[in-house]
């Protein structure tokens, strides 16, 4: 157990080491003042540390900050950057496409290899390029709804699937809710949106026999509420309900493109008949796909030959861009290969052991969960079952002052929770060095 009071003086303390070390960093944010709470977007305030570091560059699993502080990074983006920062090939790629135009509204040589990269990779035969995930989630929405006639989709409890208003509904003492912390929203979501807790397979069946449903948008792990493992065989009875109930699965793959080469369902299933890929796909540069199969295509086009002319809702201008193109052909071509995913996945499992290792020796009742290239510790003694349970679950104060304890020792995390990632160029002296300070840090705590 560690105690409120230990926490709240290591995290003081800590914010004061910060401060010292970063005077650039904290004179930055002082002086940028055109910037809403001086950063050029709201979340880059989530960091625990008394002011955002400051980025100066980044190259493979190295980040630089302004004041020349060197951080192992496991944070890598956010996934963005989860097989390393600036791969040479995407950057020979990208400054080959800068000169010679970057968005033309025009499909490009290059994008018809690159569709055919990802029926390979991910099993399914027709793409579509977003400029991010969420806006892939956002166009999915809609053609399920379109395709099927049906105006719900069903999420999960504590989920998240980017910007998307649909996805903002909870449960709240087992009943839905609209999430508070949604800006500006006026409709009420929970006409058109079920949510029930992961896991849970009555609930399941009893939503999709309704006949209503459009859709089931899930991470086949979830990821953005620490992570929640599947129960066995709930992916199997989410594939065979959602067949016997005419109702489309989509697969959130943005977080879960960490299990293995293919992402989650390519890996260890099921099959998805809309698959969504952002953030590393583009290794960094604003991209994302959505996937379907011929069947849905099939019904995609029909539903094209039957409305009326006019704007559909889905896309922007930049969508498919030369740029994006160029970055995803380069990172599926040269650098998210199969070899990537074996040197990352026995990274991971040597961050594994040695969490576990400490966790032990401190006799804390925490535990570590896994999904592929994917590690995170929970300070809890059991793995959730459930986004209700993961909720419930987290220390955000204990969480921060281990983030900023571990950002002055040149470590960084994902802010958000206690996510860390391995990319295929993280090195074994990282991971170790990581371990090290966890140990560290609890060490502190407990003193």
């Amino acid at each position: 157990m560690i105690a409120d009071g230990a926490i709240a003086r290591v995290a003081a303390r800590e914010a004061e080491r910060f401060r010292t070390a970063n005077p650039r960093a904290v004179a930055h944010h002082a002086a940028a003042k055109g910037w809403f709470q001086s950063v050029p977007f709201h979340w880059m305030k989530d960091w625990p540390s008394p002011v955002p570091i400051v980025a100066a560059s980044a190259r493979h699993a190295t980040l630089t900050s302004i004041d020349d502080q060197s951080y192992d990074d496991f944070c890598l983006g956010d996934t963005a950057s989860l097989f390393g920062h600036s791969p040479p090939a995407l950057a020979a790629a990208l400054a080959k496409q800068a000169s010679e135009g970057l968005s033309y509204m025009l499909p490009t040589e290059r994008g018809a290899a690159l569709s055919a990269r990802l029926a390979a990779m991910f099993g399914l035969p027709q793409w579509q390029v977003t400029t991010t995930a969420s806006e892939a989630n956002r166009a999915v929405i809609r053609w399920c709804r379109g395709i099927s006639g049906r105006p719900k989709i069903l999420t999960f409890n504590g989920a998240y699937h980017g910007a998307v208003d649909d996805a903002f509904v909870d449960l709240k003492d087992g009943a839905p809710a609209m999430r508070a912390s949604l800006i500006g929203q006026v409709h009420d979501l929970r006409d058109t949106t079920t949510v029930i807790e992961f896991n849970d397979e009555e609930a399941l069946g009893s939503a999709l026999r309704g006949g209503d449903i459009a859709c089931v948008l899930a991470e086949p792990i979830m990821t953005n509420v620490g992570m929640v493992r599947d129960a066995p065989g709930f992916l199997a009875t989410l594939r065979r309900l959602c067949d016997e109930t005419g109702t489309l699965l989509v697969l959130d793959e943005t977080h879960t493109i960490s299990s293995g080469y293919g992402g989650h369902g390519v890996t260890h299933g099921p099959t998805a008949d809309l698959i969504v890929i952002g953030k590393s796909i583009g290794g960094g540069v604003p991209c994302a796909v959505y996937g379907f199969s011929a069947d849905v295509a099939e019904r995609m086009a029909a539903l094209n030959q039957s409305r009326a002319a006019g704007h559909s809702g889905i896309g922007t201008t930049l969508s498919a861009n030369a740029l994006a193109i160029t970055a995803m052909d380069a990172m599926l071509g040269d650098v998210i290969t199969p070899d990537a995913y074996d040197d990352m996945l026995r990274g991971a499992a040597r961050l594994v052991a040695g969490l576990e290792q400490e966790i032990a020796a401190a006799s804390l009742d925490w535990h570590v969960t896994q999904v592929g290239a994917r590690v995170e510790f929970l300070t809890c003694p059991a793995p959730p079952r459930n986004g209700g349970e993961a909720k419930a679950a987290m220390h955000p104060e204990l969480e921060a002052a281990m983030h900023l304890f571990l950002a002055n020792r040149g470590i960084l995390l994902a802010p958000f929770h206690n996510m860390m990632l391995v990319s295929p160029v993280t090195r074994d002296d990282q991971i170790d060095r990581l371990v090290g300070g966890f140990a560290d840090c609890i060490r502190a705590l407990k003193e």
